[in-house]
């Protein structure tokens, strides 16, 4: 008994130690084969296949970031409402009320943006 145990937890190390023995492999590869000759092309910063202009450094604002990230908030929020809007009738009452109440705070979120003028895009 144990010793079937032991062997299906070999295959296990067995295809972890083939996974990190390819990682391995990969990486000798393209560290052999590369070249490795540095010239001002290679170094010079690449812009979207653009010669780049000005320096390359530059401040974005943060209300950039903010806009991305309640974006991110409320099509995450679509990603759980669709499972669920097709399957609430099997759930009952309490799940309604549990994403009424998701909703809510998503709502609350999307109220406090815009009372912070965040969602103006100036």
């Amino acid at each position: 008994m144990a010793e079937s145990f032991y062997q299906s937890y070999g295959v296990v190390v067995a295809l972890l130690i083939g996974g990190f023995g390819l990682v391995a492999v990969a990486f000798t590869a393209a560290r052999l084969i590369a070249p490795r000759r540095q010239t001002a092309e290679k170094l010079m910063t690449y812009e979207c296949g653009i010669d780049p202009v000005g320096e390359g450094w530059s401040q974005s604002q943060i209300r950039y970031y903010i806009y991305a990230f309640l974006f991110v908030i409320f099509d995450v929020e679509s990603v759980f409402l669709f499972p669920w809007a097709n399957i609430f009738v099997r759930l009952g009452y309490q799940a309604v009320v549990e994403m009424a109440i998701f909703v809510f705070v998503l709502a609350l979120g999307l109220l406090y943006a815009y009372k912070k003028k965040v969602l103006q895009w100036v």
